[in-house]
């Protein structure tokens, strides 16, 4: 039989059903789980539970780890979203790779951790729908973008050190996704970009998934843009940040985490002009406060006001919450923005459009 590999995918059908969706309106992304865990005051034998009693290893911290160690907390925060009004939860896998679990000594059991959290998200998205079948819940793969960055070195004696590769981050990259896919999510979401060489690494591990198998899963992207220089941590603008990696035909693209939502203005301003995929925007509940409820300044109310804003003036297609934000924030968003409509995707002139730190695009006059 002739190889056939070459031949473009068919998306998945919840592909092709969220891309109708998003058509119709604005859709729902879940808000935070590292917080949301936090709140539940766990101890050591929280993580460990039967499956990791006898790790080497201190575990508390691993969030990852309790899809199976305590899956009725996490199913518990995934309903809670959902009950707020969201279309798509993320699985609890954002250290879901074997570069991230090395710290804990669990490489080992990055399969299992993807595998379980994606059938335990899953699960409750599934329940959810059959409760609203005219309201279809989706499931976002996690994928985090580890603890080690492939752009910057880690010794500033020494510029051209790196602590990880690009190989080893595909590999570690791929191993998540093959784990997320077996356990049934709909999309992959590489999130919380802060250097795009590993993001472009996560997304040659899809196309590499993708080329084994018979269909294609949509693919997110969600930089952070980490202070007010407007660059991700590895120095790049909003712009450049695109032009890497536009190549990926992204389902969508945007911002989260690092900064609350009012200071993400500009930089989603700027994405929501030049890109020809849908835009997303999960922002922090503010800036961090460690006497605040959830450690974040921003009440409800001040999400939800925030991200109206962003509707109102065309800007994003899919929102929803990071760090701080709970499932009262995500209704409160919900309910704010639920009549503004979408934003349209622009048509981009052609043009041969390179990234460094900086855009440079070349568009014929």
């Amino acid at each position: 039989m002739s190889d056939l590999s070459f031949l473009p995918k068919p998306e998945s059908p919840a592909g092709q059903q969220i891309r109708a969706l998003l058509a119709e309106r604005i859709v729902y992304l879940d808000g935070a789980m590292g917080t949301m865990i936090q709140q539940h005051k766990l101890e050591e034998e929280d993580f460990r539970g039967d499956a990791f009693a006898e790790a080497e290893k201190n575990l508390k911290g691993n969030n990852d780890l309790l899809s199976i160690t305590r899956p009725e907390i996490i199913a518990g925060i995934h309903t809670a979203f959902l009950d707020a009004g969201c279309d798509i939860i993320e699985t609890n896998t954002f250290s879901g790779t074997t570069i991230a679990q090395a710290d804990y000594g669990l490489e080992d059991a990055v399969q299992q951790i993807n595998v379980e959290s994606a059938k335990l998200a899953r699960k409750c998205a599934d329940e959810k729908t059959a409760e609203t079948p005219d309201k279809p819940r989706f499931v976002a793969g996690a994928v985090g973008p580890t603890n080690r960055t492939a752009s910057i070195s880690p010794d500033v004696n020494d510029p051209s050190k790196r602590n990880v590769t690009f190989n080893e981050l595909v590999e570690a990259y791929h191993g998540q996704i093959v784990g997320l896919v077996e356990g049934g999510v709909d999309f992959l979401l590489i999130e919380t970009v802060f250097d795009t060489l590993n993001a472009k690494a996560a997304v040659f591990a899809c196309e590499k998934f993708f080329d084994q198998h018979h269909e294609r899963l949509p693919i997110m992207l969600s930089g952070t843009i980490t202070d007010a220089s407007g660059r991700t941590l590895s120095g790049q603008t909003p712009e450049a940040f695109w032009n890497s990696l536009r190549h990926a035909d992204p389902l969508s693209a945007g911002f989260n985490c690092a900064l609350g939502a009012d200071l993400m203005r500009p930089y989603l301003q700027e994405l929501s002009k030049i890109a020809d995929s849908y835009v997303s925007c999960y922002p922090n509940a503010g800036l961090p406060n460690p006497l605040a409820p959830t450690g974040y300044d921003e009440l409800p109310a001040d999400t939800a006001k925030a991200l109206r804003g962003f509707a109102e003036e065309g800007l994003v297609n899919i929102i929803g919450g990071c760090c701080g934000t709970t499932p009262d924030h995500l209704n409160a968003v919900f309910e704010a923005t639920k009549d503004v409509a979408p934003r349209q995707i622009p048509t981009i002139e052609p043009g041969l459009r390179l990234s460094g730190l900086e855009a440079m695009n070349l568009v014929a006059a």
